[in-house]
């Protein structure tokens, strides 16, 4: 990770405090380091420990869809579009069977959804409001609002994708 970003042992060693020998012992791993340590190693790599230390992951990571847990109810399913998460993001795929209605759970205050119609007919119903989509219709409301998600046609799947911003 050091080499990768660029940087020697002795520039790590001062930007995280850590002795550069105690760095290379690290590096080679036989080192046993405390949790400081650690800390101090992974901030100066702008990474997580579970990053830090894990093993190390490739260029590509490939996800098979049904590995993806998803909430299904009332013909409906919504489940994570990554497969790792993005901090205050929240991206989710919507699948709703014919004439499904999918309930969604308010956020807290000041977050805001973006719906983008994929296929099929979407309706959003929020605060009492009804708006209809079609695909390629991308709709932002308030996702601190009690909301619900349903497909309008009586043949064909609705899909959808999520864009939830967690407010701050």
């Amino acid at each position: 990770m050091r080499e990768g970003r660029g940087h020697s042992q002795q520039r790590i060693a001062e930007i995280s405090g850590i002795p550069r020998p105690t760095g290379a012992s690290l590096e080679s791993g036989s080192a046993n380091p405390t949790l400081s340590v650690l800390t101090r190693a992974a901030s100066a790599l702008q990474v997580s420990i579970e990053e830090l230390i894990g093993p190390a992951r490739t260029a590509c990571q490939l996800v098979p869809a049904g590995t993806r847990k998803g909430r299904t109810r009332h013909g409906g399913t919504l489940r994570p579009l990554l497969p790792e998460p993005i901090p205050g993001l929240l991206i989710s795929r919507l699948e709703l069977e014919p004439r499904a209605r999918f309930p969604g759970n308010p956020h807290r205050p000041g977050t805001r959804e973006y719906l983008s119609c994929e296929r099929g007919q979407l309706e959003l119903v929020a605060s009492g409001e009804r708006w209809q989509l079609t695909p390629g219709d991308p709709l932002v409301f308030r996702g601190d609002q009690r909301h619900s998600y349903g497909n309008l046609d009586t043949r064909r799947e609705a899909v959808a994708i999520s864009v939830v911003c967690f407010a701050h």
